[in-house]
């Protein structure tokens, strides 16, 4: 691309951005007439897929009686996290207040959920509130299993080197006041991911790449060891994507430990210890690491009976058919986002294309109809390699690469236009989404 080219793209990408949000966040699509019902619609969940369900019900039916159930008075705009920890963004950049986001006709239970009993139809809040229901929409995310890393406590973050850019915005903006004394202090920076399915897969690689780059910019980077241990055989779980992350580390002398799961830290010796996959433990020491733990659905779906049975069992994520993410046994119940027990889709992205899938076959339910809609695994990854770089990883179920520009943005090239998306034009089009009009 020429100069003259790419200053081209930068200004038609600029205006595209905002004239693209202002559009998504003011003009919804057309709509057919409402349905009128009674149906009785308990959503579980008010991060951004049950947020975004909610404000697509309320214009799709005329008469519902429509519930969320969240207990979490903030709302957090999670794929901001990992800006906070670069130390691009202030902690209060991801946090909204969940009542804000809600459209007038639903009413808000502020209480998390306790009881979920299918067979009676009737979810349970914590408080013992109880609310009968026709239609369940779970989409609570899903829970941090700190208690899985032996030794660690949430109250470590920000101190001897350890840093937790999952636990929420205050931890991320700890991890960075971690990550910059390190970047300059320099020792020994160890990084991984957890073997369970988790949100957002790229996020662990993104932050290797940043702390590499910020200690590159500080002239430090040959004061510092970079290492990446990783539980399976594979850096990313596209193929092609893993072989363009293998090259990137090789090129930026960043190590890798394949087939390694992290099992505890001690925080006095600095030291991490992993198990491979024979059991046989392995020990490393670190002056910085960021610690992810295992991934599960939280106690109230696992406790449920709405769990795959054979599959994610140390997990717990919601059984349904990866298409119509309708459950397999319970007809009335759907899951969509995090807790989603399909192959795919664990970040806001998916969301964005989950939520339109269960409002149709939902509306259709309720109407003796059916519809052909489906989800295909849509999963959208903004890679960051470095500060004002990244890859946009757009992928489906067959893990084949699905950009939404071709032509003009390459899935696996270091591009400052991809990065514009996360750092830009991600959270006006996520704030679109959770109005229902993106």
């Amino acid at each position: 691309m020429t100069s003259d080219q790419f200053l081209s793209t930068r200004r038609g990408f600029l205006g595209l951005a905002g004239g693209a949000a202002l559009l998504a966040a003011n003009v919804g699509p057309a709509r057919a007439e409402k349905i009128a019902t009674k149906a009785r619609i308990v959503i579980l969940g008010a991060g951004a897929a049950g947020t975004a369900l909610a404000n697509r019900l309320v214009d799709r039916l005329d008469g519902a009686e429509i519930t969320i159930v969240d207990g979490r008075a903030q709302h957090w705009y999670q794929p901001g996290f990992t800006l906070i920890a670069a130390g691009l963004k202030p902690s209060d950049y991801s946090v909204s207040r969940t009542a804000d986001w809600l459209p007038r006709g639903v009413t808000l239970v502020a209480e998390y959920a306790a009881e979920i009993d299918p067979e009676a139809n009737m979810l349970t809040t914590a408080g013992g509130t109880k609310l009968p229901y026709d239609y369940l929409v779970t989409a609570p995310g899903l829970s941090l299993d700190w208690d899985a890393v032996e030794g660690f406590d949430l109250a470590m973050v920000g101190q001897n080197g350890i840093g937790a850019v999952y636990a929420g915005p205050d931890y991320a903006a700890k991890t960075w006041a971690a990550m910059d004394r390190f970047t300059s202090d320099g020792g020994k920076g160890v990084f991984f991911r957890p073997a369970t399915e988790m949100k957002c897969a790229g996020a662990p690689l993104k932050y290797t790449f940043l702390t590499d780059d910020y200690a590159r910019r500080k002239g430090n980077r040959d004061k510092i060891e970079i290492e990446y241990w990783n539980p399976s055989g594979a850096l990313f779980g596209v193929p092609i994507v893993a072989e363009k992350v293998r090259m990137l580390f090789g090129d930026r002398g960043i190590g890798t430990q394949m087939k390694m799961v992290l099992k505890r830290i001690d925080p006095d010796k600095k030291v991490l210890t992993f198990e491979d996959a024979d059991g046989i433990e392995h020990e490393t020491d670190y002056d910085f690491t960021n610690v992810i733990p295992p991934m599960r659905a939280p106690e109230v779906i696992r406790q449920s009976g709405l769990s795959w049975a054979d599959k994610w069992t140390d997990q717990g994520w919601v059984e349904v058919d990866k298409y119509t993410l309708r459950h397999n046994r319970y007809p009335n119940v759907f899951a969509v986002g995090d807790v989603a027990g399909v192959p795919k889709g664990k970040t806001a992205a998916s969301v964005k294309w989950q939520v339109p899938v269960v409002e149709d076959h939902l509306v259709a339910q309720i109407a003796g109809d059916t519809t052909d809609t489906a989800y295909n695994g849509y999963t959208s990854c903004p890679l960051i390699t470095r500060v004002g770089r990244a890859m946009l990883i757009e992928f489906d179920y067959d893990n084949n690469l699905t950009p939404s520009f071709p032509g003009v943005i390459a899935p696996l090239e270091e591009l400052w236009i991809s990065w514009l998306m996360k750092e830009v034009a991600l959270k006006a089009t996520y704030n679109a989404m959770l109005r229902g009009k993106a």
